[in-house]
């Protein structure tokens, strides 16, 4: 039998089940981050006094500033050197060392995390760098390069080169055809890539547990720690931010690639009236 719009029955269960299995979990941490009993499975009434002690709570908080700093460094850097990387994949086919360099830049697509950590210790202690703040914001820069590459090199493959031509053909330089065509056009990829690389940031824990040192504790070595112990409705608090802040940007970066893909819609019609 099929449902509403020509559904089986089967397909939508399926669909229910999937995701309940995968959002039902968050849902649940988020309702008991307002749970006034300080035991995290027996619900007490609601209440906001968790976020207040959260606040309170230097030490996650310390933890949390940490893991913003390194995430928004970390994905801006990768989204600069990912792009590099992607755009001389597309657009250089053929120079020495192509496939050297292309398997060094999606070598982390692949490669365990725990490895990944453990030769970013290696290398650090050998070069007598001290772990701190800047290896691990190092760390997130060298595993999230390579998903920004691939984001913004399946945009470059369909990249239409015709306009990059006419541009040059009108006296653009190679500079100001990047930043005025080609940089606008891929700005969704880009942007992707960035968030991409900022939400993995957010979430590492191998990696940044190889390479913290003191001073340098992020809020998924923080929570770890603590969870060890027992949940506290603190973290739960602390959980429910995260998810916060990483919608606010989803929804944020959404809104604007529509309002950008209705805009060019719109000078395209334009352009075809003229």
């Amino acid at each position: 039998m099929t449902g509403p719009g020509g559904w089986s029955r089967f397909n939508i269960v399926s669909i229910v089940l999937g995701f309940a299995f995968l959002y039902l979990p968050i849902v649940l941490l988020i309702i008991y981050s307002f749970n006034e009993s300080r035991l995290v499975t027996v619900w007490g009434g609601f209440s906001t006094k968790w976020y207040g002690e959260l606040f309170r709570n230097r030490g996650l908080m310390d933890a949390a500033w940490v893991t913003l700093r390194v995430a928004f460094l970390s994905a801006t850097a990768a989204t600069v050197l990912g792009t590099l990387a992607a755009i001389a994949l597309t657009r250089y086919t053929r120079f020495r060392g192509r496939i050297l360099f292309s398997g060094m830049v999606f070598a982390p697509l692949v490669m365990p995390e725990v490895i990944t950590g453990l030769s970013l210790l290696l290398l650090f202690v050998a070069i007598g760098l001290d772990r701190g703040f800047l290896t691990v914001t190092l760390a997130h820069i060298t595993f999230t390069m390579c998903f920004v590459a691939v984001v913004v090199q399946s945009r470059l493959l369909s990249f239409d080169r015709s306009l990059e031509e006419a541009a040059m053909d009108l006296g653009a330089t190679p500079a100001g055809t990047f930043f005025q065509v080609t940089l606008p056009v891929i700005a969704p990829a880009v942007v992707s890539g960035w968030m991409l690389a900022f939400t993995l940031s957010l979430d590492d824990l191998v990696i940044a547990s190889f390479t913290s040192g003191p001073g340098a504790t992020t809020l998924p070595m923080k929570i770890y720690s603590q969870v060890r112990l027992g949940v506290t409705p603190e973290i739960n608090a602390a959980c429910t931010l995260m998810i916060a802040v990483v919608a606010t940007v989803v929804l944020i970066a959404s809104v604007l690639n529509k309002r950008r893909e209705v805009q060019r819609q719109r000078d395209e019609q334009a352009a075809r009236r003229g």
